[in-house]
């Protein structure tokens, strides 16, 4: 069996959970297929360094001393806002050699710097998506994956984004069932597919500042199989259809219809992923009417049906039922 050697690259300023967040995910497999692979970190001269929590790393080697890994690991942190020039060097110089670079978070800019994402696609943090397409304009900059893959690249979101594209190298090295038994030790409950949305609906959309609106946001969130349409949101926030749908974009961000497709999507994959309801039930429960009408709505924005996107991503257990 090929070992796989997965090198993380370490500098002060780092997010511990960047760095901690993927490393579990290794190492769980290493319990599975005993060997498989083999983590080592490494700073640019074999120091400690300090997190941005303040925690302080001892890295096993200095980059120096590193022979070309099978997965270089890049984390993020506030440590990438002002990088060391001779690890920008170290990265333009060595990671190509690499043959997995992987980013968690900020991690993508300095692979940037670094000239390693020139014309390919990649994702970071939501927050910094406008910075990172202004900084790197020959990168394309996709904002809402939780994370992306181009080729011998992948670039996630934040903190919990790396636990799933760690996860989905896995799946990809070693199998499924690998996979799937490590996210259950992590309790994470599920591995999200790569295209699922950075985003909630709540994360997406502002939070109005006045009270009626958000209170109506509330309601839409907790009650997706409501008549929400926006005659009846109007009404619960006292105003008239043309106002509120006029308020509610303003202050939000985007039109009630957007806002409740999204929150009714997000009800529909949690039905999916954490209960055996039949499909029927789930589209019933998140106000979607029919099957076909769920169906069409998933296809549109996952590119999967509800049966598919329950088979590929529900925790393995007994068959759920599909109407």
């Amino acid at each position: 069996m090929e070992q796989r050697d997965v090198l993380v690259v370490l500098f002060d300023g780092l997010q511990s959970l960047d760095l901690t967040g993927p490393v579990e995910v290794f190492a769980g497999a290493n319990h599975g297929v005993p060997g498989a692979y083999r983590i080592r970190t490494a700073s640019l001269d074999g120091g400690p360094v300090r997190t941005s929590s303040g925690l302080t790393l001892t890295p096993d080697l200095a980059l120096t001393d590193t022979a070309p890994p099978h997965t270089l690991l890049v984390p993020g942190g506030e440590g990438t806002c002002h990088p060391d020039p001779r690890l920008i060097d170290w990265l333009r110089t060595h990671a190509p050699r690499a043959r997995r670079k992987v980013s968690v978070c900020s991690g993508a800019l300095l692979l940037a710097e670094a000239g390693l994402l020139d014309g390919r696609r990649a994702t970071t943090h939501w927050m910094l998506c406008g910075t990172f397409a202004e900084r790197f304009p020959a990168v394309h900059v996709e904002p809402e994956p939780i994370y992306v893959r181009d080729g011998d690249l992948a670039t996630s979101a934040g903190v919990t984004a790396g636990i799933d594209l760690a996860l989905a190298l896995v799946e990809e090295d070693l199998g499924r069932d690998l996979a799937l038994a490590i996210a259950r030790h992590l309790v994470v409950f599920l591995r999200r597919p790569g295209n699922q949305t950075q985003f909630s609906a709540q994360l997406a959309a502002q939070t109005a500042q006045r009270r009626p609106l958000r209170d109506v946001q509330q309601w839409i969130t907790e009650n997706p199989e409501a008549d929400l349409s926006v005659d009846a949101l109007a009404a619960r926030a006292r105003l008239s259809p043309r106002h509120f749908a006029r308020a509610f974009r303003e202050e939000t961000g985007m039109t009630p219809g957007r806002y409740v497709d999204r929150v009714r999507l997000e009800a529909a994959r949690r039905c999916l992923e954490d209960t055996a309801d039949g499909i029927e039930q789930v589209a019933r429960r998140c106000g979607y009417g029919t099957p076909e009408a769920m169906r069409r709505a998933f296809l549109r924005v996952l590119g999967a049906s509800p049966a598919e996107y329950r088979r590929r991503f529900q925790p393995a257990g007994p068959p759920a039922p599909t109407a």
